[in-house]
């Protein structure tokens, strides 16, 4: 798919790239609204995006805007077209297209995973890989079972990535280049391993506690209604809340995902990050449900992979009593061995009936 992408785009139309996952109406709302729609004439690529909630836009952005960033990840990560790449990402996922076409740029291969969870066979006879952190930790974990893999180097996107993740990644050998970014905004933060920090070229600053980007990478323009993806001038934002200290990015989720609970405000990314910093926790998302008395509830859900969760849930507990305010305390606590995540593999956080669903 991804390969017929690039041969689409070579010959000078503009692929899109969706899910074969989805029902027949979602694709046929899809495909109306991409044909319908008036596309600017410099528009080379298109990829869809809903982020954590919300239904599919469409980002239009110019070839340019994606080149610009590679030669960094070049430089970074000693690329040379000897090199293959495994692109993890689902295909719907920007981060896919953005892979294929900086393999295009650079001159490298490319693989994906032959499964929608990589395998031994996956991992052998590649030297980089580009993915989520979710896919990080299946490389780590094949790794751990003695597989073999010639992966030097990683870069690893559309989520938070959990230090003792990358620890498990170094004791390998592998190098890992954590970034944020936004389909809409593509690489705005980088981090080897000592903090977020701006990527190079792109200016960064807070507005009312909210994170403004100006870059040259920034989409040409977006289809469909939602999100939080606003323009100032040579400004832009998705929402993310954000601080910036010493030059180091710290984010704090979107901004409008808070939750009120008894008149108090919490930010899940605040708590999500205490959680998941518990050895043995994969990762951690939070959410309010309903409540009469309330407002709405602050509850939990733990993504791992071990069988006795009442030792690691309690630990995780102890370490919200000392790490956080009564009212960021979860109320409600699941663990389950895979929490919901978009078709792009961030992710999502589910709806209060999905988290009662949650086993």
């Amino acid at each position: 798919m991804l390969h017929e992408a690039l041969a689409v785009r070579r010959a000078g139309a503009i692929p899109l790239i969706g899910d074969e996952r989805w029902g027949q109406d979602q694709w046929r709302g899809v495909v109306e609204h991409a044909t319908g729609a008036i596309i600017p004439d410099e528009a080379e690529w298109a990829a869809l995006t809903s982020g954590s909630t919300g239904c599919p836009r469409t980002i239009l952005r110019t070839q340019q805007s994606w080149d610009i960033s590679y030669p960094f990840l070049d430089e970074w990560g000693e690329l040379t077209p000897a090199d293959t790449m495994l692109i993890a990402a689902h295909p719907v996922s920007s981060m896919a297209s953005y892979a294929a076409s900086h393999a295009a740029h650079t001159g490298f291969r490319f693989n994906t995973p032959v499964k929608y969870r990589m395998g031994p066979g996956d991992i052998g006879n590649v030297s980089i890989l580009h993915g989520t952190p979710w896919h990080l930790r299946d490389l780590v974990d094949l790794l751990d079972a003695g597989h073999p893999t010639r992966i030097r180097a990683a870069f690893v996107g559309g989520d938070r990535l959990p230090q003792q993740l990358r620890h498990r990644a170094e004791h390998h050998g592998i190098r890992v280049l954590g970034y944020f970014g936004a389909a809409e905004l593509s690489m705005v933060a980088i981090d080897d391993g000592d903090g977020l920090r701006a990527f190079p070229g792109v200016d960064l600053r807070i507005r009312d506690g909210v994170l403004w980007a100006r870059t040259d990478q920034r989409a040409l323009a977006v289809l469909g209604t939602g999100g939080t993806y606003r323009i100032r001038g040579a400004w832009a934002t998705v929402g993310d809340r954000a601080v910036i200290r010493n030059g180091r990015l710290s984010l704090r989720g979107r901004s409008d995902d808070a939750i009120q609970t008894a008149g108090a405000t919490v930010r899940p990314n605040d708590v999500e990050e205490v959680l998941a910093s518990v050895h043995g926790v994969e990762a951690a998302t939070v959410i309010g449900v309903p409540d009469e008395r309330a407002g709405q509830l602050v509850v939990a859900a733990l993504e791992t992979d071990r069988r006795d969760t009442a030792d690691l849930l309690e630990r995780v507990k102890k370490n919200a009593r000392a790490q956080l305010t009564p009212a960021h305390i979860p109320r409600r606590w699941k663990t389950t061995t895979r929490l919901p995540r978009t078709g792009s593999g961030k992710i999502r956080r589910p709806t209060p009936e999905e988290f009662e669903e949650l086993r």
